[in-house]
């Protein structure tokens, strides 16, 4: 499993519209081959910023399959308008102790 993260900074005033928005989008993605899971976030100290958290089965899953898809491009038609600057979107893979 993959931890994919991005720090989201939504336009300020935008922050209600955006999670309006967020909400039809997730329909997209999780409906991707190899998705699991995903929760956002909203920040107690900036309320324009949100983290993203989303699962995945393998880092190809969401690097080629969700980006390279039809989907993503709906995806982004919904929801990058309303960031500033892009997020930076990184990805984690769980340390065994």
């Amino acid at each position: 499993m993959i931890l994919e993260s991005a720090m989201l900074y939504v336009t300020k005033g935008n922050e209600s519209a955006f999670e309006q928005d967020f909400a039809k989008a997730s329909t997209i993605i999780s409906s991707m081959t190899g998705y699991i899971h995903h929760e956002l976030y909203k920040c107690m100290e900036a309320d324009h910023q949100y983290l993203l958290l989303v699962q995945w089965e393998t880092l190809e899953d969401h690097t080629i399959g969700f980006r390279g898809s039809e989907g993503y491009q709906q995806w982004k038609k919904i929801l990058h308008h309303y960031y500033d600057p892009f997020p930076v979107v990184e990805h984690f893979k769980k340390v065994s102790l």
